[in-house]
């Protein structure tokens, strides 16, 4: 575990042009475990594009350019099988917006190890945060379409993450057969109480949940404008005081 988080850090360590004021952090992490197939691992990152592609998204994300949103975007798998595949990047144009959906649409499945670690996902997500202490902000959006059944239990980890001060948010998978509804609506809905549960932690910390890989990109959308509420600030600014004779 030790060695994945650090070959993971030293793959997405910020430059020192990087250092800058920014209003959120978001670090996106891909369930590629031994359930998802080639399809919907396709079709994961076609969303996840698809998502940051929407006109209400962009608007979003480059609504403070002054104080830009920085992402990133990781797999996770087993215990010891994580990796990169967007470092992180600065969003304050819309070309920075196009750059990283052409890195995801070129991005093509690696091979990677089953089982679900998604304590040691949550972790690896907290540690990649805790490269942007500028932020204002630092949220981790951990997708699944399962339980963990490897490394730490993600109970076990939710009191250290919410020491760190950073929100988790999930978004649930659920199966893609259209012909078993009410075992579909089940699954989901087992799955995503495990998710409020044992994962989400922080403040405003949400779960929202796809009808299954075919419905990644709508989910992805509506949780990204969620997640990239502005923030507001008010500022009192008075007259300076009349010059004394």
């Amino acid at each position: 575990m030790i060695r994945a988080v650090g070959l993971i850090l030293a793959l997405a360590m910020p430059s020192v042009t990087d250092a800058m004021e920014c209003r959120q952090a978001l670090a996106l992490g891909l369930d590629v475990s031994g359930s998802v197939d080639a399809r919907e691992y396709r079709l994961q990152l076609s969303g996840v594009a698809s998502a940051l592609d929407a006109p209400e998204v962009r608007e979003k994300l480059l609504s403070m350019p002054a104080a830009p949103v920085m992402l990133m975007i990781y797999e996770w798998s087993g215990p010891n099988d994580q990796a990169v595949v967007l470092p992180w990047m600065r969003i304050d144009t819309h070309a920075s917006i196009d750059t990283i959906i052409e890195t995801l649409r070129q991005t093509r499945r690696r091979d990677a190890t089953p089982g679900t670690a998604l304590g040691v996902a949550m972790q690896v997500g907290q540690a990649f945060l805790a490269q942007r202490p500028d932020c204002w902000k630092h949220t981790l959006d951990i997708s699944g379409d399962g339980k963990s059944n490897l490394g730490p239990r993600p109970r076990d980890v939710r009191d250290q993450i919410e020491a760190s001060g950073i929100t988790v948010n999930g978004l649930v998978i659920g199966i893609d057969d259209p012909d078993i509804g009410d075992i579909r609506q089940a699954e989901i809905g087992e799955l995503s109480s495990y998710f409020r549960a044992e994962v989400i932690v922080g403040p405003e910390a949400f779960v929202h949940t796809a009808i299954g890989f075919n419905d990644y990109a709508r989910a992805m959308t509506q949780k990204l404008l969620r997640e990239l509420e502005s923030l507001v600030f008010s500022q009192v600014t008075t007259d300076p005081a009349p010059a004394t004779q």
